[in-house]
């Protein structure tokens, strides 16, 4: 007569042997969670960075108030701009479709701090003409008629503290006296725009402010970027291809999302940066991995004796995926709930340091729970192989 028995004839398994098996090593269970939590933060945190490295890097691009922009062809990024002639950018209003057109310069240059006498850092400037729509940052609109009056400029209130405290100052005196590049600044307005991993503050001004404070680098009729409004219900894509066959090959024409892609491109492959962050988010993975492989496999060999009896009793090899799986789904839920609370924590204070736009978003959170339950997915295959070729002749 054979041991098996027909696993019809088994009633169903109602109790929960997974999470029996998982609470009966309370301190394993424990130090399995604290792995996997771990892991779910280490995920998080690479993620939360590399958005904000990339949402931070097109601040100022999401703000273009146009639909196309010309660059130079050998541009690489807003870090790294090369200068085409305006003429071309003109040459523009004569196809259909184009409304107007604004000539932007961008530059790097030595901010004073106003409340620390000599400490000098460097910050992003940009010049645009004060009558013209450029930037769509709060406060722009509002303030930028000031640029008109001579070195006037604006400041980004979201700039670092180690430009000075000028947001405070501005709102207790109304004006704030620096210097850029060795000129005599005022600040007579604030806007917010936000630091990037490759500018820690910005201030705008006038194209003729900004050609004063840079005489000696800059002249007039060289510019950084070409930002082109169209018409109400014109084609941009059909503007787009226009301009992109019939204007000299000095510019690189793109619409303001290639242009944005521009930018995250950059980043993403042409510095480590986006790469580690990447890098960082597979350790991740892999850590978790581990610890639940660690945490499974231990469990299959502690109970390794009670399977070889539920196997000579008939049950099959599936019953047992089915409990390993189980439990690393539990440790999976378990191990994710409290990562969740440690990254949202480490968000706002991470935020807080470095100004970054880091944010607890639906859609990684979403992802680090898939992969978090990936992992384990992946932990409970591999251990569960040491449970298949088990044979209950050998235990017994």
């Amino acid at each position: 007569m054979s041991l098996k028995l027909s696993n019809a004839r088994l009633p169903a398994p109602r109790t929960p042997i997974a999470w029996l098996q998982l609470r009966r090593e309370k301190t394993r269970l424990a130090v399995g969670l604290c792995g996997i939590s771990f892991a779910v933060v280490l995920m998080f945190m690479q993620l939360g960075f590399r958005s904000a490295l990339f949402e931070s890097a097109v601040g100022m691009h999401s703000s273009l108030e146009g639909e196309i922009v010309l660059i130079s062809p050998r541009s690489v990024a807003l870090i790294a701009m090369e200068r085409f002639s305006e003429r071309t950018l003109y040459q523009a209003l004569r196809f259909q479709g184009v409304r107007s057109v604004s000539p932007i310069y961008v530059e790097t240059a030595l901010w004073k701090n106003p409340d620390l006498y000599g400490a000098t850092r460097n910050i992003r400037v940009y010049g645009v003409r004060p009558s013209e729509r450029v930037f769509s940052l709060p406060g722009v609109s509002e303030h930028i008629a000031l640029v008109k009056q001579p070195d006037v400029v604006l400041f980004d209130r979201a700039s670092r503290q180690e430009f000075g405290p000028v947001a405070r100052l501005f709102e207790q005196k109304g004006a704030v006296v620096t210097e850029v590049d060795q000129r005599r600044v005022t600040v007579a307005g604030l806007f917010q725009l936000g630091v990037t991993f490759g500018s820690d503050g910005t201030i705008i001004t006038s194209d003729i402010n900004f050609l004063r404070i840079f005489k000696n680098r800059r002249q007039s009729g060289l510019i950084d970027i070409g930002l082109i409004q169209l018409k109400p219900g014109a084609d941009a894509a059909r503007v787009l291809e226009d301009l992109k066959a019939n204007l000299p090959p000095d510019v690189k024409v793109l619409s303001k999302r290639q242009y944005m892609d521009f930018e995250i491109n950059y980043w993403n492959s042409s510095t480590p940066i986006g790469f580690t962050f990447m890098l960082g988010t597979v350790m991740g993975f892999i850590v978790g991995s581990i610890v639940v492989y660690q945490v499974l496999y231990t469990d299959v060999t502690d109970h390794l004796a009670e399977y070889a009896t539920l196997k000579a009793m008939g049950y099959r090899d599936s019953y047992f995926l089915g409990v390993v799986f189980q439990a690393a789904l539990i440790l999976a839920a378990l191990g994710f709930v409290p990562g969740l609370g440690i990254a949202w924590g480490l968000y706002q204070v991470t935020r807080s340091a470095t100004l970054l736009p880091l944010f607890m978003e639906a859609n990684r959170s979403l992802l680090v729970l898939g992969l978090t339950f990936l992992a384990c997915f992946i932990s409970g295959a591999i251990a569960v192989r040491k449970l298949r070729e088990a044979d209950p002749a050998d235990i017994f």
